[in-house]
C-alpha cells in the first residue's frame, strides 16, 4: 500500500506530470500489489473512466466494491485486507459513458478458466500453486480411453472418458472413481495431470477414473434418480464390463463438485452399499430449517433431499471427504453437515480453504481427497 500512497503524493506536487509518474509505476510491474495480509487492486489506461469497481466472489464482502479515484487522474485503486493463504478470482467493472462493462484486469496475467470465460487471479502472499498439479516431464502419462453407451433412464446416447493409469498391468484389477462434470474437470482442473503425479509418486493407488458429464447438468444433478441410475445401473456395470475394476464398493467411488457433489450423495443414498467412496466438493446442499429456500424452483428436490438426509441420515456404508471454500455462501451448509457424516459415514473427513466456488479451488484438494480415499503405498505405509 505504501508505494500506492507515495504515488499518489508524488501526482500532488506542482509541476509532477501525472502520466509521466503512472507509466513509471506500472513498468514492470504485475499487479495487484501483494503483502503479507492485504493487497492492492490497481487499474489505469489512458481511456476516460467515471469509476471502477473490483468484482469478486468472496462470500461476507460487498460483491461490488468500488476502487479509489487517484486525483486528477483516471487511476484508481483499492487496499484489501486478504488472509495469507487466499486465492480470490475477480474481474474489474469499468464505467464510461454512464455504462459498465466487466473486463480482466490488464495488468494482471494470471488467469483461471471455467466454461464461462476467464477471472482474473489475486494469489496472496502464501499461495502457491501445488506443484502436484502441474506437468513433470519425467512422470509418465496415464492413457484415455473413450467409450460410449446408451442410456435407458435418459434415452440417449451418453459418452465418457475412462483414464487408466501408466503401467496398469493386463490381469491386474483396480479401483474406479466416477467423477461428474469430468469434461469440466479435465479441462479447468487438470485432473489428468494430477493424476498422473500423484499416483507417479505412490501418494494415490493406481485407479481408474471414468468422466461423465451430463446434456441438462443442472437438472440432472439436482437429485435426480435418473442420474442416480444411470450411475449404479449403466454406466458402472458399463465399466466393469469393460475395464479391470475391482470387485466390492470399497474399491468404488463417485466424487462432484457443486451440484456435482449433491448428485454424488444422492447417488449414494439412493443404492445403498454401492459407493464406498464419496468426494464431495463445495457440495450445493442447501437446507431450510424454517421457512423457503427462496432459491428457485431448480433447488427444490435439492433442498427436500437434503432437509430428509440432515432429519433421518442413512448409513453409507462408505468413507467421505467433503471441501469447501471459506470464501463460498455454502460454507455454512457444508459446515453443518459435518457432524452428520460423521454419524452416517463409516469415516468421515471435512477441510475448507480461503478460496471461492471455482476449479482452481476444487484442483487444490484433490490431493487431500485421493491419498485418504485411494491412499497409494506412501500414505498407507506412513499412516
Amino acid at each position: 500500500m505504501q508505494r500506492v500512497l507515495d504515488l499518489i503524493a508524488r501526482i500532488q506536487r506542482p509541476g509532477v506530470k501525472a502520466t509521466e509518474q503512472l507509466d513509471a509505476f506500472v513498468k514492470d510491474t504485475v499487479f495487484p500489489l501483494v503483502t503479507d495480509d492485504h493487497a492492492v487492486f490497481f487499474y489505469w489506461d489512458r481511456e476516460p473512466t467515471e469509476a471502477v469497481f473490483l468484482q469478486h466472489w468472496v462470500f461476507g464482502l460487498p460483491s461490488r466494491i468500488e476502487l479509489r479515484r487517484i486525483p486528477h487522474t483516471d487511476a484508481f485503486w483499492l487496499p484489501l485486507d486478504l488472509p495469507k493463504r487466499a486465492r480470490v478470482e475477480y474481474k474489474f467493472e469499468l464505467v464510461r459513458k454512464g455504462a459498465g462493462r466487466w473486463s480482466a484486469d490488464p495488468r494482471n496475467p494470471r488467469r483461471a478458466y471455467d466454461p464461462f470465460g476467464s477471472n482474473s487471479v489475486c494469489p496472496a502472499s502464501s499461495y502457491e500453486d501445488p506443484e502436484w498439479t502441474r506437468a513433470d516431464p519425467f512422470v509418465r502419462a496415464g492413457t484415455m480411453v473413450a467409450g460410449k453407451l446408451h442410456s435407458a433412464a435418459f434415452g440417449e446416447d451418453r459418452t465418457y472418458q475412462v483414464y487408466v493409469p501408466y503401467g496398469a498391468r493386463v490381469g491386474k484389477k483396480y479401483p474406479l472413481l466416477i467423477v461428474h462434470d469430468g469434461h469440466d474437470f479435465l479441462h479447468f482442473a487438470e485432473m489428468q495431470t494430477c493424476l498422473d503425479n500423484l499416483i507417479h509418486r505412490h501418494e494415490v493407488a493406481p485407479l481408474l477414473v471414468a468422466f461423465t458429464s451430463g446434456t441438462k447438468r443442472n437438472w440432472e444433478y439436482a437429485a435426480n434418480p435418473k442420474q442416480a441410475d444411470f450411475l449404479a445401473n449403466e454406466l458402472l456395470p458399463e465399466l466393469r464390463e469393460n475395464f479391470p475394476v475391482l470387485d466390492g464398493p470399497e474399491f468404488q467411488g463417485l466424487m462432484g463438485a457443486s451440484f456435482g457433489a449433491v448428485s454424488t450423495l444422492f447417488a449414494a443414498v439412493s443404492h445403498p452399499r454401492t459407493w464406498g467412496r464419496l468426494l464431495l466438493e463445495s457440495g450445493s446442499f442447501a437446507f431450510t430449517d424454517i421457512g423457503e429456500h427462496e432459491r428457485g424452483p431448480l433447488w427444490d428436490p435439492i433442498v427436500k433431499f437434503v432437509n430428509d438426509f440432515r432429519a433421518d441420515p442413512p448409513s453409507l456404508d462408505a468413507r467421505v471427504f467433503q471441501s469447501c471454500g471459506t470464501f463460498e455462501s455454502l460454507i455454512y451448509y457444508n459446515r453443518s453437515l459435518v457432524p452428520v457424516f460423521q454419524r452416517a459415514a463409516e469415516e468421515a473427513r471435512f477441510t475448507e480453504a480461503p478460496d471461492g466456488h471455482n476449479w482452481i479451488n476444487w484442483r487444490d484438494r484433490l490431493r487431500e481427497g485421493l491419498t485418504w480415499l485411494f491412499p497409494g503405498p506412501l500414505w498407507m505405509y506412513y499412516e
